[in-house]
């Protein structure tokens, strides 16, 4: 956003610097600590907290920062901040209590552990920048209701392809095309990927295979759709989206989509396999002003009735740090929900499932995630994706079938449950809800 850097500036230059905490030290993580320490004057990484603390430091030496301090308690890591040192905790919580910090970012993609810490978060106030898709295309609806009665900016972030897509979409509508269509350019889509096939590429990239698998089984992007469709009200025009393939460049799909049965819908979210340009974004919008039209096609958009924006990028962490400048200085969000959850993702078996099995954990061997209008969802109990790893069958499924609450007992305990159970509650009252003691 152009008015962040001046923004920025003026903060380093009356020393009132934006100190962030960020929860994650991987390898986006560590991007991100680079970006914030050697990109980003107005804005200080003061802490990071990871699970293996060894982590945490290496991220902030990648940056070039050699002295820092292990924090176990509050007080210390506020006396740390005070004195200009850089900290590094194995407690989460710390970063969420300590009154000095402004922002969190959140980088795990974990489900159950980000719930506990965006929650505690909230509790304490901070603006919350999550780059967890499958958190926020979980239990986002609630978590958003918690930030907003805490007066605070929980988010998505710049960067990743859903906020790309966001930003992308408030400009065309800015400019008075209605959007249609929100989508994403992927290279691969094979739902039977697993953390065998994927190792290769994730060994020479320096990432994780079950990242990486959830990445190819489609699991990932359709928690990415998912959120975007909460964002602006749209749905899937099918169970998993379209996905077409498509060797050309993403302005010529426009031929592929009927504009009548995308206004029925209200707009959907897609993505397409093997377009260009990859591995951007793109937005399909209408004008219904024949004058208008008419100058979209002196601009060189096409004959309509479908008209083609794109971004042929995304940044990721290199736009993170603008999404915690948004939140704190402006209360701008990049994405968050609207309300209710228009699209889930549902859990898919990958393999064939047996009885007794529990259920690992995303981008693993037994399960993949699809993009299901949360309609359909409720009304067919279909079990979230978000959920899934820990739960224990009941019964049989067989490859490709959708899983439901009723096939699966869930873990005892844990929060990412609770709130579930919560959102449906909230905005779904009149329907028939998951018993919270499954």
């Amino acid at each position: 956003m152009i008015i962040i850097d001046r923004a920025l500036e003026a903060r380093a230059a009356s020393g009132k610097t934006i100190k962030v905490g960020m929860i994650g030290a991987g390898f986006m993580g560590q991007g991100i600590a680079n970006q914030i320490i050697n990109s980003f004057p107005g804005m200080e990484l003061v802490a990071i907290s990871n699970r293996h603390i060894n982590a945490a430091h290496q991220a902030y030496i990648r940056a070039g920062i050699e002295d820092v301090q292990v924090v176990k308690t509050t007080n210390e890591l506020s006396t740390a901040i005070a004195t200009g040192k850089y900290a590094v905790t194995e407690d989460p919580m710390i970063l969420c209590h300590v009154a000095e910090i402004d922002a969190l970012i959140e980088v795990t993609g974990a489900v159950e552990f980000g719930a506990q810490v965006i929650m505690e978060g909230i509790a304490y106030r901070k603006h919350i920048v999550m780059m967890n898709a499958e958190l926020d295309g979980t239990i986002g609806p609630i978590l958003k209701i918690y930030a907003d009665k805490a007066g605070v900016v929980l988010t998505a972030c710049d960067g990743d392809q859903p906020g790309v897509q966001m930003n992308l979409y408030r400009f065309v509508k800015s400019i008075g095309l209605k959007p249609l269509l929100c989508g994403n350019i992927k290279g691969l889509q094979d739902p039977y990927r697993n953390p065998t096939t994927q190792a290769d590429f994730a060994q020479k990239w320096g990432q994780k295979a079950h990242m990486v698998t959830s990445f190819a089984d489609g699991t990932k992007i359709s928690f990415e759709q998912a959120i975007v469709a909460n964002g602006t009200g749209m749905k899937v025009a099918r169970r998993g989206m379209l996905g077409y393939e498509f060797k050309g460049h993403v302005d010529e799909l426009t031929k592929m989509y009927d504009v009548n049965e995308l206004k029925e819908l209200g707009g959907i979210v897609d993505y397409v396999v093997g377009a260009q340009p990859s591995p951007g974004v793109f937005i399909f919008a209408t004008h219904d002003d024949p004058q208008q039209c008419h100058y979209l096609k002196l601009y060189k958009l096409g004959e309509g009735p479908l008209y083609s924006f794109y971004t042929p990028y995304h940044l990721c962490h290199f736009e993170v740090p603008i999404s915690v400048a948004r939140a704190v200085i402006f209360k701008d969000y990049v994405l968050a929900p609207l309300g209710a959850p228009m699209v889930d993702v549902v859990t898919t078996a990958k393999i064939n499932l047996k009885a007794g099995e529990t259920i690992d954990p995303i981008g693993y061997y037994m399960t993949y995630g699809q993009c299901e209008n949360a309609d359909i969802v409720y009304k067919q109990n279909l079990l979230p994706m978000g959920l899934a790893a820990g739960c224990c069958l009941k019964r049989d499924i067989p490859k490709d079938s959708v899983i439901t609450y009723d096939d699966v007992r869930l873990p005892l305990g844990r929060v990412c449950d609770r709130l579930r159970h919560e959102q449906s509650s909230y905005f779904h009252a009149s329907k028939t809800l998951v018993s919270a003691k499954q």
